[in-house]
């Protein structure tokens, strides 16, 4: 049984999910629905929010990473395990990235307080100013990109979203 939707042409989300209820109405293709939104709104998102932490001269990567220190709170510092953990990214994936940033001066590696063989990596006073410039007009672009959402959607978005993140990780499928 094909159900009738308010769908715009440009929601190929939507016309395949349609499809599949017209051809298969024994399956429930609304989980292939969600999940195909969730990486439809991704990639239509993703050249927009690259595109603006280029203007920035900041890759995504690195700016995960001033983001992440910046939110760790005072002294905004991390060990790198803690980073590549916190980003879920592999060890020399996060090297590289404190690499560049470090040679920029946006962060710096200092000797870790109680482990002689560790080091943190923090925020320099130039990363932090820059995290903190940019974080208003980054999310103010974020929110751009959802015009059509009140608040209290958006709030409900998240919440969902963070439901079907937790029982992925809970379930590690992750």
């Amino acid at each position: 049984m094909s159900r009738q939707t308010d769908h715009q042409s440009v929601d190929w989300v939507g016309r395949a999910a349609d499809q599949w209820r017209r051809e298969r109405p024994d399956v429930d293709v609304l989980p292939m629905e969600v999940l195909g939104r969730i990486s439809g709104a991704r990639a239509l998102t993703l050249d927009q929010v690259t595109a603006f932490l280029a203007a920035h001269d900041l890759q995504p990567g690195e700016f995960d990473v001033l983001a992440t220190l910046r939110r760790s709170g005072d002294p905004y510092q991390l060990t790198p395990t803690a980073l590549y953990e916190s980003l879920m990214v592999s060890s020399g994936g996060m090297t590289s990235r404190i690499d560049k940033l470090e040679k920029r001066g946006l962060v710096e590696r200092l000797p870790h307080p109680t482990d002689r063989r560790g080091t943190l990596v923090g925020l320099t006073p130039q990363g932090f100013n820059k995290i903190d410039d940019m974080l208003p007009a980054y999310t103010a672009m974020q929110a751009s990109l959802m015009p059509d959402l009140s608040a209290e959607e958006r709030e409900t978005l998240s919440r969902l979203l963070g439901k079907i993140i937790t029982g992925l990780q809970a379930n590690g499928d992750t």
